[in-house]
């Protein structure tokens, strides 16, 4: 079995599988497409043509919608290859070019988030015209101190941890 992008019907099953309506998908491709050429000098179809083994995928379309598919049903690269029809470490060198050429489209289109600060004067400043903020955080174990009143500021109100 392998997953086919003709398998695709109507937008509920194109964001199921990429996160992105069929429109937004062929919008994103011209990005992609031009990224890949950029970085590689020439397309999939010319790459895949030098070398001798069937290629799992022939066209920027199928690297692109690999790439968004894994991203958006998190599968191991064993199952992600099986549903693809790929091994595992075809899965994850094709991840990882579709990664690299999908970070670049959207680098080139200014559509990345700015992730590196200097320190958090410049981070507040980058946030300043920002209504709403969400964090996703994690709370993290640490060591309570010796003294009562410091560990007031410690105390999170969860049971503790079993082992």
């Amino acid at each position: 079995m392998k997953l086919k992008i003709s398998d695709l019907n109507t937008d509920r099953e194109w964001s199921a599988a990429t996160g992105l309506t069929k429109t937004q998908f062929e919008k994103l491709l011209v990005l992609f497409t031009a990224s890949y050429l950029e970085l590689y000098g020439q397309s999939v179809a010319e790459r895949q043509a030098e070398i001798e083994v069937t290629p799992c995928l022939s066209s920027e379309e199928e690297l692109l919608f690999f790439s968004l598919f894994s991203l958006k049903v998190g599968l191991t690269y064993d199952v992600l290859g099986f549903v693809s029809g790929m091994d595992g470490s075809n899965a994850k060198r094709n991840q990882t070019l579709g990664l690299t050429v999908l970070e670049h489209a959207l680098g080139s289109a200014q559509c990345l988030p700015r992730r590196k600060f200097k320190d958090p004067a410049e981070f507040a400043e980058y946030l300043q015209q920002e209504k709403t903020l969400i964090f996703d955080g994690l709370e993290q174990r640490v060591q309570r101190p010796n003294d009562d009143e410091a560990q007031g500021d410690c105390y999170s109100g969860k049971k503790s941890a079993t082992p």
